[in-house]
């Protein structure tokens, strides 16, 4: 048995592919720890780590010399306290998700010597994950083309983003039966971040639609608290059959029971998209200083797994033509079904703890040697 130590920045896109990990090699008979911060308690309250270890850390800005001060005494907290936490756990190897919360615990891993595996989930590699790679033995891709993947300067793998064990089990789920007649099932998520734009366009676009095509809707749509109560009133009025919830811990089953997703192009959702096989309207989050939901959703997009819609550009007539195309024509939600699987790494948990044990075999860290 070895002991791995996961990283991860407390949000569902960073600590849902360490929680594919941490399942997968606990299977294979390993101890698993993950270190990250307070954020975990909304997201990852299941995660199945022997302990989790909270560790201070921060968001350096350059634009503003206080917080950055503030921020690197913060990251040097981080540090000495992840220091410590590695020190008494001799991990054979850790393996980081991205996110400024892996930084103290990598560097620190790195000053210990043990060997340290970063894993990219988006098509544009993220800051923290740059900042980060000059202390990595390994970094595991998600995308064949990761923007500024090959400025770094160490060995790349492409492993896929690992999906969650409930994804994988419905990941053979045939694309539900569709046809000029029958029921239509749609399904509608935002995420957290910028969810309101889209709670704000899908229900009046549903609206704009022909009777006889909005009575065959069936709805599932995740909706802010804040925003349930409006969202509601809107499809009253429009007499659509719809399911509205902030959340619903059955999302990748209801996935699979879709003929169409609509939602945001973030790493998770679009490794279980492709993974189940089904076709989406990408809305990509605006404003990332990256665009990497943008990349994320033009991989699917150029590979016919679905179709890009810009917030900027996006309006409730515009989503209402959009739909009338694709519910008018069922091959046209079949074959994208089909080439969002083909773009789809159901077995990149195995490659990814394949390359965690590979690591973890490999030479003597400092923790062994002086012991």
């Amino acid at each position: 048995m070895k002991t791995f130590v996961l990283m991860a920045g407390g949000t569902g896109g960073h600590l849902f592919p360490a929680m594919a990990l941490a399942q997968e090699l606990i299977r294979r008979g390993h101890a698993v720890e993950l270190m990250t911060d307070h954020r975990v308690e909304g997201y990852g309250q299941d995660f199945p780590a022997r302990r989790i270890h909270m560790v201070p850390s921060a968001t350096p800005s350059l634009s503003n010399p206080f917080k950055f001060a503030t921020a690197s005494f913060t990251i040097a907290r981080g540090v000495a306290k992840s220091f410590g936490i590695l020190r008494a756990l001799r991990p054979d190897a850790v393996i980081g998700f991205g996110g400024y919360p892996t930084f103290p615990p990598f560097i620190a891993a790195s000053l210990l010597s043990i060997p340290g595996i970063l894993h990219e989930q988006n098509a544009v590699m993220g800051r923290a994950n740059r900042a980060l790679s000059r202390f990595a033995d390994v970094l595991a891709l998600s995308f064949a083309k990761t923007r500024f993947a090959d400025d770094q300067g160490l060995e790349k793998v492409l492993t896929g983003n690992p999906v969650r064990d409930r994804v994988r089990a419905i990941a053979a789920s045939p694309f539900p039966e569709f046809s000029a007649a029958s029921p239509i099932n749609l399904v509608v998520f935002g995420g957290s971040q910028g969810a309101r734009a889209i709670s704000d366009i899908v229900p009046e676009a549903i609206s704009l639609l022909p009777d006889a095509l909005r009575s065959r809707l069936r709805i599932v749509q995740q909706v802010r608290q804040e925003d349930l109560d409006r969202v509601t009133k809107v499809y009253r009025v429009s007499r659509t059959s719809v399911e509205l919830a902030p959340f619903f811990t059955d999302l990748p089953e209801r996935i699979a029971q879709g003929h169409l997703v609509i939602g945001r192009s973030g790493a998770s959702t679009i490794a279980e998209l492709t993974v189940i096989g089904r076709p989406s309207i990408l809305i990509p989050l605006p404003g990332a200083l990256d665009a990497d939901q943008k990349n994320n959703a033009l991989v699917v997009e150029a590979g016919g797994g679905g179709w890009v819609m810009e917030q900027a550009a996006l309006s409730p007539q515009s989503l209402a033509t959009r739909l009338e195309e694709l519910f008018t024509d069922p091959s046209s939600l079949a074959k994208a079904a089909r080439a969002a699987q083909a773009l789809g790494q159901p077995r990149a948990v195995e490659k990814l703890a394949d390359l965690a044990e590979s690591l973890a075999g490999q030479g003597t860290n400092t923790l062994e040697s002086a012991s």
